[in-house]
């Protein structure tokens, strides 16, 4: 028995396709409600790409976090 917990369903908001692969949105993560770990490039948490981290990054300026990247 795993102890995965279930994935939040998916909508459009949650992700995009960029060159064929599946890319989360932050809004994916926060509904996740942690990090993955994985390097996810929309990573909303502190500190970024920590597996279990759940603290919302705060980026200032009203920016969201789909932003910190671009």
């Amino acid at each position: 028995m795993s102890n995965e917990k279930p994935r939040p369903s998916l909508s459009e908001p949650d992700f995009y396709f960029e060159n064929g692969l599946l890319v989360y949105t932050a809004a994916y993560h926060l509904k996740r409600g942690s990090c993955c770990g994985s390097g996810c490039r929309h990573c909303p948490y502190e500190p970024r790409h920590v597996e279990g981290a759940r603290k919302v990054a705060d980026l200032g300026h009203g920016r969201p976090a789909d932003d910190r990247d671009k």
